[in-house]
Order: structure tokens, then sequence, then C-alpha cells
């Protein structure tokens, strides 16, 4: 019986464990038809896209945003490569911040896919995968963060 009863708390320990959340990982995440395009989903280190970002001096408003949250003065970074897309890069942010890429399909300015990427727990920035903006696509980063209930846009760049 004693047996039996060591066995039973130690199943039910390990049981307990198995269902304690551990530290979330940043994770990505896309809406809409984000991926239809060539290089879209691949991080910007991906073979043949590693090394041809920048940012793009004729941007409208400019490459490079800022946003206050929880103490944090954040900045926003929309990269551009003529030969793959472009993607967003956060720093100096709170994890309750994520980069966001918003696409176009036909240079419209109105949103076809989106993908976001939240700050990894211990880290202070994230970046996007690509959004495919050649061939008359466009693209915007936006800094987004969340209080318990929503998600609010802290910072933009204008579409490219």
């Amino acid at each position: 019986m004693k047996r039996l009863l060591t066995a039973l708390v130690a199943a039910s320990a390990a049981f307990i464990v198995l269902l304690t959340p551990t530290a979330a990982q940043a994770a990505p995440f896309v809406q809409g038809d984000f991926g239809a395009y060539p290089n879209e989903n691949s991080y910007p280190t991906v073979a043949g896209c590693s090394g041809t970002f920048s940012l793009p001096s004729d941007m409208p408003g400019g490459p490079v945003q800022y946003g206050d949250w929880e103490g944090h003065h954040v900045k926003l970074e929309f990269y551009y490569s003529s030969r793959c897309g472009a993607y967003a890069r956060i720093s100096n942010a709170p994890g309750s911040c994520q980069a966001t890429i918003q696409r176009d399909a036909n240079g419209d300015r109105r949103e076809e896919g989106r993908m976001w990427e939240t700050v990894d727990p211990g880290d202070n920035f994230a970046y996007t995968r690509i959004a495919n903006n050649l061939n008359g696509r466009l693209a915007r980063a936006l800094l987004v963060c969340n209080t318990a209930t929503s998600g609010n846009l802290v910072a933009s760049t204008d579409w490219y």
C-alpha cells in the first residue's frame, strides 16, 4: 500500500510538472496571404538575401521611427533589399512589444498579409521574416505593443 501511495504521489508530481508553463519563446505569427510570394516567410539571413538589406534613404518619412512604451524608447527600423523584399526590426523593446511587417499585393496601400514576431524572454529586440514588396507590391513596418486587453500601434513607417 505504501508503494502504491508513493507511486501515485510521484506520478502526480510528474503530471503537475508537465502542466506547469515554462518561459514562452517568441514565435512568428502570420495573417492573410503572407507567404504567397518568393522569399516571404524566410528570415533575412536566408541564402541569397543575407547581406543585401539596408535602410532605404528614399523612403517617405524615413525608415527609422521611435515610440515610447513602458518606459522604453523603442526603435523601429524598416530594411529593404531590391533582391528579396523587406523586414521590420525593433530594439530596446519590452517583452510586450512586437515587430510587424505588413505587405500589400498591388500597390494600393491596403494590407493583404502581415507577419509579426514577439520579443524573446531576456532579449530587447525582435525582427520579422521577409515580406516580398517587389514588382509593385508595398510593405511597411509597425511597432505594436500590448496591454492585457488590446494591441496598440506605437510607431510605423510609411509604405515602401
